[in-house]
């Protein structure tokens, strides 16, 4: 199956999207002769449950770890914000690149694991959910693709313990999509937007505060259970994905209290009230300025 145009002419990646039951031949294995070579020149894209499980892993508050491990990049212009693991100081190789290997390996990001795959997330403006697909990555300073294995990608991807990594990086990736394919159409998120997405998908520790505030709790109608599970960081996880998909795409996924939603569509009617008394003043403005223009030369 053809797969889209490759945007740089070195891309390692192979232009062809296979399924999970396509086979690779692979390995990478300790004694390899480019042991070490890919963690040496990273560019590694953090999920949010990356984070969760590194800052975890390093003893850290999810703020300390974004700001001593990560760096913010735009996933597109004037929109909503990834983080990537920040190299070693002046270099390019990752921090946690030692002689023996990963020093961080049972907790390694899924873009570790996933390689030399590429995840390849779709979806179409008229589908309601993603669909995965996969491509081959080929960088020429690895040779895992000369070792005599030959592996599924769905069998590499158990191996590699991705499917519990995807899982829970799936509301990511669709809010994240679903941002992507809505286009022109939803229009730049405000500032406000862009730091909620950013708190609420990496900032997991600040946003925990930000849910158990006084205005928080007394807009959204919370289950005692469902406040209890947010002293687990996957759980708080999965529901952060839900009021973003609230925020950004007027989804309703957490309901709200009687009083709240009554004051929300009363600021909804008084919004849409004010949008056509703007609208018009604008065509009375319009057909004024007409008028008076129709009459210019006919003053005596």
């Amino acid at each position: 199956m053809s797969g889209p145009q490759i945007p740089f002419p070195q891309s390692p990646i192979v232009p062809a999207m296979v399924e999970a039951s396509h086979e690779i031949r692979f390995q990478c294995r300790r004694g390899i002769d480019c042991w070490n070579a890919c963690c040496s020149n990273i560019d590694i894209t953090l999920t949010p449950y990356d984070v969760v499980r590194l800052k975890r892993r390093l003893g850290l508050s999810s703020t300390q770890f974004l700001r001593d491990y990560t760096v913010p990049y735009e996933m597109e212009k004037d929109g909503i914000a990834g983080v990537k693991f920040r190299p070693v100081d002046g270099g390019t190789a990752c921090r946690f690149m030692g002689a023996e290997g990963c020093g961080v390996y049972s907790d390694r990001p899924t873009a570790c694991r996933y390689y030399p795959v590429a995840l390849l997330s779709m979806r179409k403006q008229d589908e309601a959910t993603d669909r995965d697909s996969y491509a081959l990555v080929k960088e020429d300073h690895c040779h895992g693709h000369l070792e005599p294995r030959t592996i599924s990608i769905a069998a590499y991807r158990e191996e590699q313990g991705l499917p519990e990594y995807d899982e829970l990086a799936r509301g990511w990736r669709q809010l994240v999509l679903k941002k992507k394919s809505s286009g022109p159409s939803l229009g730049a998120p405000s500032l406000r937007s862009r730091q909620l997405f950013f708190m609420a998908c990496y900032d997991i520790d600040v946003f925990r505060e930000f849910v158990a505030a006084e205005s928080f709790q007394s807009v959204f109608a919370l289950t005692d259970e469902e406040q209890r599970s947010f002293a687990d960081d996957v759980a708080l996880l999965q529901f952060a994905f839900r009021f973003l998909k609230q925020v950004l795409f007027g989804e309703q996924t957490i309901p709200l209290k009687e009083e709240a939603a009554k004051a929300r569509q009363e600021a909804l009617k008084a919004r849409r009230m004010e949008e056509e008394r703007e609208a018009a003043a604008r065509v009375l403005n319009e057909e004024e300025g007409s008028a008076d223009g129709a009459d210019e030369g006919f003053d005596d």
